[in-house]
């Protein structure tokens, strides 16, 4: 049976662009008699609000949408996060990074550079180098790390990987392109990549379908998948919905949230019109 998911973040209202997206994978689900889910993905406490959480299940039923209950979110799973870190730790694929962004700036700034990934410049690989004293030093210390994924070692550990993409086929993995990615930070005890690889599995989500800005993130959560033993699903990365500019919707178009047209006097039906118009390739 093919399980779908819209797994939106509560850190604002949600716009076009998300009923577009959460229409698509209930429609999906639909169309092969399977199940959709609602997911709330607040793992950073401190940009996500009780109230834009209430908001999404407002915009959500207004559109017509249902899901099954009970609602899983993020924040009351931490246990699960922390296990998947655990295994990978038993792998010895995690390092502690004490870098703070200044830091990581100022080292590749002095090097003259550093190899881009799709989310920037690539972390120079500085506290991987550390010996195993110094960290335990500085751990004792009390000072602050994040945790990082050895990506050389995981890559070695994981093997060749591919996935399925319903609009692009097969696709190899390739994870280093992002260079050794954090996993979980002091404030934030896992990531987007940890968090949403580890859901998908646990809800048996068969079919994710997110939006093509996504795609990159895709290589990450494969090797996750390989690391853990997951079960694989597949992937539709499907357009993204823009404005008359151009632009994709974003939470800063207030003016193009679901509350905002609702209060305008857009019905629910204008408003599912527009969120099925035509994304962009």
């Amino acid at each position: 049976m093919i399980v779908t998911r819209f797994a939106p973040s509560p850190t604002g209202r949600l716009h076009l662009g998300h009923a577009y997206s959460a229409l698509f994978a209930r429609d999906a689900a639909r169309a092969a008699g399977g199940r959709f889910l609602l997911r709330i993905e607040d793992i950073d406490a401190g940009r996500c609000r009780p109230e834009f959480v209430d908001g999404i299940f407002e915009d959500l039923a207004w559109l017509g949408l249902d899901w099954e209950t009970p609602v899983r979110r993020q924040s009351a799973h931490m246990d699960d996060y922390a296990a998947a870190l655990g295994r990978l730790d038993a792998q010895g694929l995690l390092y502690p990074c004490f870098c703070t962004r200044a830091e990581i700036q100022a080292e590749i700034a002095a090097a003259g550079g550093a190899p881009h990934g799709p989310d920037g410049p690539l972390y120079p690989g500085t506290c991987r180098r550390l010996a195993p004293s110094e960290r335990a030093a500085r751990i004792a210390a009390g000072e602050a790390y994040a945790l990082r994924l050895d990506m050389a070692a995981a890559v070695a550990a994981a093997g060749p990987l591919d996935w399925h993409d319903r609009a692009a086929g097969r696709v190899a993995a390739a994870p280093q392109r992002f260079g050794d990615v954090v996993l979980a930070r002091k404030d934030v005890p896992t990531s987007y990549h940890l968090a949403v690889t580890v859901d998908d599995a646990l809800q048996g989500v068969s079919l994710v379908t997110r939006g093509r800005d996504l795609f990159e993130a895709t290589h990450v959560h494969r090797l996750l998948q390989g690391l853990l033993g997951l079960p694989v699903p597949e992937w539709l990365h499907h357009g993204l919905l823009t404005g008359p500019d151009g632009r994709r919707y974003a939470k800063r178009d207030r003016s193009l949230t679901l509350l905002t047209l609702r209060e305008s006097g857009c019905s629910s039906e204008e408003v599912r019109r527009m969120a099925r118009g035509h994304p962009s390739e």
